[in-house]
């Protein structure tokens, strides 16, 4: 059974925030650049991304325009805005205290 891809609430919302600080790209390329760089532990379902990426788009955290993907099929491309820089900013410092007040708290003696 492959392990579980359940991701803490609001976990979603820094992934797709750090993909797209790389380059604008598509739901599904979201989706699969995720899935690669976490050597494919992280799957993300399109019920649990497209409505990630409507909330961040309500936010005013990413943009989207329409255009052509690689098979010249038309796609909607997100890309992070300047609110969006700062919000990752601040969701990776939440999330380094997260993590280490985690790691704290699971220390093994």
């Amino acid at each position: 059974m492959p392990p579980s891809t359940d991701l803490l609430q609001g976990t979603l919302d820094l992934l797709i925030l750090k993909t797209l600080a790389l380059e604008s790209m598509h739901g599904w390329g979201i989706a699969q650049r995720i899935q690669q760089v976490s050597k494919e532990v992280l799957q993300i379902g399109q019920g649990s991304l497209y409505p990630a990426l409507h909330r961040l788009e309500y936010k005013g955290w990413i943009k989207a325009e329409w255009g052509a993907s690689e098979n010249n099929r038309k796609a909607k491309f997100y890309s992070l805005t300047k609110t969006g820089q700062m919000q990752l900013e601040v969701e990776l410092a939440d999330w380094d205290r997260l993590t280490t007040a985690i790691a704290l708290v699971l220390k093994r003696a």
